[in-house]
This record gives structure tokens, C-alpha cells and sequence, in this order.
């Protein structure tokens, strides 16, 4: 029998160990996973954000705590994703308004979505819909593009705040039909959504999750919703350029994101988790009732469409003088 030195004999203990270490170093998640949802809690992106959240507890078997980190459109909550520790237990909820719009926005950006985050999968895409109050003597947006144009000057719209997906919606009507309407900016959709149920603006847009309220109770008139096709939560409402405002295309997502360098490992699993999650038919018609298209998306796919993204909406926040900060 051949004898081992003493010096193995004394590291034998260590070497043996070593793979069960690096085991339960690679093994993910082995602890709860802290999701920020970079907007109020109520919202649309929270409302997905908490949807999702459950689904990957159940799936992934460690909780996922959702976290509301609101201000400067995303900016705060997603800037702090960006600063953790790429390990897989901070994520962000991502939008079109923090992931492409903010940047575009603020004089000082916090952050280059491009480069600054790892991007996993989409989850959600959520259409805006264009209203007015039921006073409004239009019912097709066409005909709203017709009064705004007799009495140009004369109607006002309601946004969440210079900027939002929701103004630049405004915005985009006003460059692709050439009509002109008073923007009156709130601090955040619901107010404005009370406003335009009592009848002091004309017509606004939304996203559709917040707005099904409203909807449901025809408190408001639905005129079109934003995206290029029907949506399911609304499929007899036509959309934009079904009313002959062409081209238009404005819509939401919600998308997850992890810090810069998350391990390829992680970002695979937890890509495939969702992409397993928003198959399931239950999970897509829970996000239909909510007004939203479950959907999943490669991470190249979603670096895409955030560069794809700020390159249409720059000439338009440009064009609106949304800039700030």
C-alpha cells in the first residue's frame, strides 16, 4: 500500500470539501431574491412586478420580495440595481420609462440602459389606450384628430408628468396627425384619470392596467388603444393606425434586469424561469385581465429593443422639450 506524504494527508480534509463549496456557491437562488419595482406601489409595473414575483417563488422555491424604490421615473430603484452585487439577489422591474425614456430625459442620466445593466427577459408588453370623458362629442379617434384640428389650441390632455410614456403618447399623436392640445402634467396617472372623469380634460392617454377601472365602469370613453395590434384585455377596441393615424406605435413593457456582470449561469436560469411562467395559460390570461400580453424574450432581444427604443423616442422627447432635471 502506498502511503501519502503528510503534507496531502493534511490538505486532503480541504480538497475534499472544496467541490461541495463550489457547489453551494454556484447553487441559485439559495436565498430570497430582492425584485425593486422602480415605481409607486398600485401601479401598472407594480401590479405585473408582484404578479411575476409569485410565479418565480413557486418555480425558482425561494421567495421574491418585491421592494418599491419610486422617483425620478424609475431612475432611484433602478440605479440601485445597478450598484449591487451581481449575484443574482437584486433585480429591477423595468419599463420603457425607466429603461429608455429616463435616460433621454434627464440632463445628468444616473445610468446608460444599454451598457449599465444585464438584461434577462421581457415578461409583460402593456398598451396605453386613448380616452376622453363621455361629454366629448367624438367616438373614434379619428374623430378626436377632427375636433382637435377644427379648434386647434382650444382642448387639453392629462399625462403623469413631463416626459411619461403617457405625455410622449400626446406627443407623437400631436406629430403624426399635426394637431396641437394644452399638455397639463400631473404628478403620477391617477390624478389626472380623476380629472378626466370629471370632465376638466379632454381626453387622455394611459396604460391600460390603471385605466381598466375606469374602463370597465364607463366612467371614460375608449377611443384606440397604442400598439400595433389588438390587444386581448380590449380586442374590440381598434387600434391607432386602424383609425387612419399612421404610424403610430407607442407602448410599455416590463421587463427584468440585473446588475452589470451577472453570471451568464443566472441570467440563463432565470430567463428560462420566465420564459416557463408566461407559457402557462393561466399566467397569460391573469395578465390579460390585468390589460397586459404575457410575452419572454432572449437577453439580445431585449438589449435590442432598448436600444431600438431610445433611438425612435429621442427626436420625440427632443421635439416635446421633455427634458429636465
Amino acid at each position: 500500500m502506498t502511503l501519502l506524504p503528510r503534507r496531502a494527508l493534511l490538505a486532503l480534509p480541504a480538497l475534499l470539501a472544496a467541490p461541495r463549496i463550489a457547489s453551494g456557491q454556484g447553487a441559485w437562488p439559495s436565498r430570497p431574491v430582492r425584485l425593486i419595482v422602480p415605481f409607486p406601489p398600485g401601479g401598472p409595473t407594480d401590479i405585473m412586478g408582484r404578479l411575476l414575483a409569485a410565479q418565480l417563488e413557486a418555480e425558482l422555491r425561494q421567495p421574491f420580495v418585491v421592494e418599491n424604490r419610486a422617483g425620478a421615473t424609475g431612475a432611484i430603484g433602478s440605479q440601485a440595481v445597478m450598484q449591487a452585487a451581481p449575484d443574482g439577489y437584486t433585480l429591477v422591474v423595468g419599463t420603457l420609462g425607466s429603461h429608455a425614456l429616463q435616460p433621454l430625459i434627464a440632463r445628468t442620466p444616473a445610468y446608460d440602459p444599454r451598457r449599465d445593466f444585464a438584461p434577462v427577459s421581457l415578461f409583460a408588453t402593456i398598451a396605453n389606450v386613448l380616452m376622453v370623458h363621455p361629454s366629448v362629442p367624438v367616438r373614434s379617434a379619428g374623430e378626436l384628430v377632427a375636433l382637435l384640428r377644427a379648434e386647434p389650441g382650444r382642448h387639453n390632455y392629462g399625462s403623469a408628468g413631463v416626459g411619461s410614456p403617457i405625455h410622449l403618447s400626446a406627443v407623437l399623436l400631436e406629430q403624426v396627425a399635426r394637431v396641437q392640445a394644452v399638455h397639463v402634467p400631473y404628478r403620477g396617472s391617477a390624478p389626472a384619470l380623476q380629472d378626466l372623469q370629471a370632465g376638466r380634460l379632454t381626453f387622455m392617454f394611459d396604460a391600460v392596467p390603471s385605466a381598466m377601472g375606469l374602463l370597465q365602469s364607463n366612467a371614460v370613453r375608449p377611443l384606440a388603444v397604442t400598439t400595433p395590434q389588438r390587444i386581448a384585455a380590449l380586442p374590440e377596441l381598434p387600434t391607432m393606425e386602424e383609425a387612419g393615424i399612421t404610424p403610430y406605435d407607442a407602448y410599455t413593457w416590463n421587463a427584468i434586469f440585473g446588475p452589470p456582470r451577472l453570471p451568464e449561469p443566472i441570467v440563463t436560469q432565470l430567463g428560462q424561469a420566465i420564459a416557463t411562467i408566461t407559457a402557462r395559460e393561466a399566467f397569460r390570461a391573469r395578465a390579460t385581465s390585468l390589460g397586459a400580453d404575457a410575452t419572454s424574450s432572449t437577453p439580445e432581444a431585449l438589449r435590442a429593443l432598448v436600444v431600438a427604443e431610445m433611438a425612435k423616442w429621442q427626436p420625440i422627447v427632443a421635439a416635446a422639450g421633455a427634458q429636465e432635471g
